[in-house]
């Protein structure tokens, strides 16, 4: 049937044997061949087939525009952008590359100051929506009397705490007045594969916007950490890093009575105080965690020629964050 088509979709029917052809007839069907000539030719009729098809398309480009629009919707504003899929946020051109994922994802990460009855601290945070909210750990703003964060343009906010759960080290603050904000993509931390390759991004030493790379070093590593309120700040030293346990020995100080032990990823990206609360960050620029311990020599009895990342970095896997979303933005602090 097909080759009896034209392109115009006219109908020809080929003469028969001695028969002169006859000009081609718009109509489809045929009158029959013993109609006489005085009776009524049939009424044209939509070919049913195509009226269909032409309806149905119809339809779906009216639906595939509802649900591009809705999408947008869900990514904007106030809303999390999150992928239960590699998206790629990084431009096809640097695709891959450390330097295409610091471009792409530096905007959304904040340096955060935090003042305390103990003194002030330095760590960071990953915007997660465009009205400035920020996911960091909950040992970095716990106790605060007053927190800043400054953008990677060097835009500064006032914050406040949302919501904290000290017993997976998180907690979201809010910046005031803020709008049109770059928010970061959360990607999937249950597909992740030891030895993919990662960046890292954040304010060690109050060096903001520092980019890091190296690989997934191992996965689901225990890490312990304490929940008391300024727990950190109590070693004396408030810019030496967070106190952790794992392996059974106790790094950075004294974790104390109270802790929480949560599953993380390892990573042997260089990490220094500061870096808390920043970002772990896959090739395509997605977030798959929330950097939150690290080995730090010089928060020991080492000397200071021995101090710096010694590339023993720990983080909180992206889909505990978003498991942990509405628990924090309902303003729960326990």
């Amino acid at each position: 049937m097909t080759e009896s088509f034209h392109r115009s979709g006219e109908y020809q029917n080929p003469p028969h044997e001695g028969q002169q052809q006859a000009p081609v007839n718009p109509e489809w069907p045929p009158p029959p061949a013993y109609a006489p000539a005085h009776a009524p030719q049939p009424k044209k009729r939509n070919r049913g087939p195509v009226a269909l098809i032409a309806a149905v398309a119809i339809v779906a480009a009216a639906i595939g525009g509802g649900t591009a629009y809705g999408i947008q919707e869900l990514t904007g504003g106030d809303t999390v952008a999150s992928s239960s899929t590699s998206t790629t946020v990084v431009p096809s051109s640097q695709k891959g590359t450390v330097a295409g994922v610091a471009k792409a994802v530096s905007p959304s990460i904040v340096e955060i100051s935090a003042q305390s009855s103990a003194g002030s601290s330095t760590g960071s945070g990953v915007i997660i929506t465009g009205d400035g909210e920020i996911v960091t750990n909950n040992h970095v703003v716990s106790g605060a009397s007053q927190i800043k964060a400054t953008t990677s343009d060097g835009r500064s906010y006032t914050a406040k705490v949302v919501g904290t759960d000290s017993k997976k080290d998180l907690a979201l603050i809010k910046l005031e007045n803020a709008s049109g904000l770059k928010a970061a993509t959360l990607g999937d931390s249950s597909g992740v594969q030891v030895g993919d390759q990662v960046v890292a991004i954040g304010s060690p030493e109050g060096l903001s916007g520092t980019v890091t790379s190296g690989i997934i070093s191992a996965l689901d590593r225990d890490v312990t950490v304490p929940t008391e309120e300024d727990q950190g700040q109590q070693q004396g030293q408030p810019d030496d890093g967070w106190p952790f346990e794992f392996g059974g020995r106790q790094f950075n100080g004294d974790t104390g009575n109270d802790t929480t032990t949560y599953k993380a990823l390892q990573t042997d990206a260089s990490l220094n105080p500061g870096n808390s609360g920043g970002a772990l960050i896959d090739m395509n620029g997605n977030i798959i965690g929330i950097n939150s311990a690290m080995y730090s020599p010089a928060g020991s009895a080492s000397s200071s020629a021995d101090a710096g990342s010694v590339g023993l970095g720990f983080a909180i896997p992206i889909d505990t964050v978003k498991a942990d979303l509405a628990k924090l933005r309902a303003g729960s602090t326990d």
